[in-house]
């Protein structure tokens, strides 16, 4: 992870939960935000121990784990420039319940956890942001949950990269068989058979990682209901801190 030079407020305002700050209030945080840039594979912050920065990302795209016995995995949510990293932080808490993890690099603000939680104790318009942000969150945890519990794997395949195309606006991207495997919480020949069914239907494209969406229409009726249910959530939010 990287320092950057000081970004302008507009910077900063790429973020959307930042951005619906109202001017003076984002103004006075403003001293508190670091700019840094992320890479894939940064662990963040991890389940079980203290906090250390909230992480406001701009560009980058991370993944939410829940982590069973330290080893078994299963991604229960995604950031990206909608919300931020450690929001259960606020306003009394000094630890998270997931290992967040970058899946796509790029740039963030990034402020001291403790600054955090002073902000967000004394700052109304931010607890109700934060609020409508972490009722969201959870509500894709839980539909991700029942998802993993009820459905196919070849459907949560096609439902994971759904939301991570919506989250990058591209059909193109990289992830590997291994960190697929830890964000459906199945072994890798799970996800390499799922993928090889999507793709002989001429869904995607997946060689070494880097995956190609053919038909997004195709591969939303592979899909469960539950892409919709958290595509319409994830919408949701968004207007919300419009």
């Amino acid at each position: 992870m990287n320092f950057a030079v000081p970004p302008p407020i507009v910077e900063h305002n790429s973020n959307l939960l930042l951005a619906a700050l109202a001017p003076q209030e984002l103004a006075a945080i403003l001293p508190l935000l670091d700019p840094v840039t992320v890479e894939v594979g940064d662990v963040l912050c991890e389940a079980g121990e203290p906090l250390r920065h909230v992480y406001f990302p701009h560009d980058c795209l991370v993944s939410l784990m829940g982590v069973a016995e330290g080893r078994m995995t299963l991604e229960v949510g995604q950031v990206g420039r909608e919300g931020m990293v450690g929001a259960s932080v606020a306003p009394d808490h000094d630890s998270t319940q997931v290992r967040a993890v970058v899946q796509r690099a790029g740039s963030a603000s990034r402020m001291e956890a403790a600054r955090f939680r002073t902000e967000a104790a004394r700052n109304p318009s931010l607890q109700r942001v934060l609020y409508r942000y972490t009722e969201a969150l959870l509500a894709q945890a839980i539909q991700i949950a029942v998802c993993s519990r009820f459905h196919v794997l070849e459907a949560r395949l096609a439902r994971s990269l759904l939301i991570t195309r919506d989250r990058l606006q591209s059909d193109k991207f990289h992830l590997t068989h291994e960190f697929l495997a830890h964000a459906l919480g199945v072994r890798r020949v799970g996800v390499t058979k799922a993928a090889s069914a999507l793709q002989q239907q001429g869904l995607i494209i997946y060689s070494r990682g880097n995956i190609e969406i053919l038909d997004p229409d195709g591969l939303a009726a592979a899909s469960c209901t539950c892409y919709a249910i958290v595509k319409d959530a994830g919408a949701q939010t968004v207007a919300g801190l419009r």
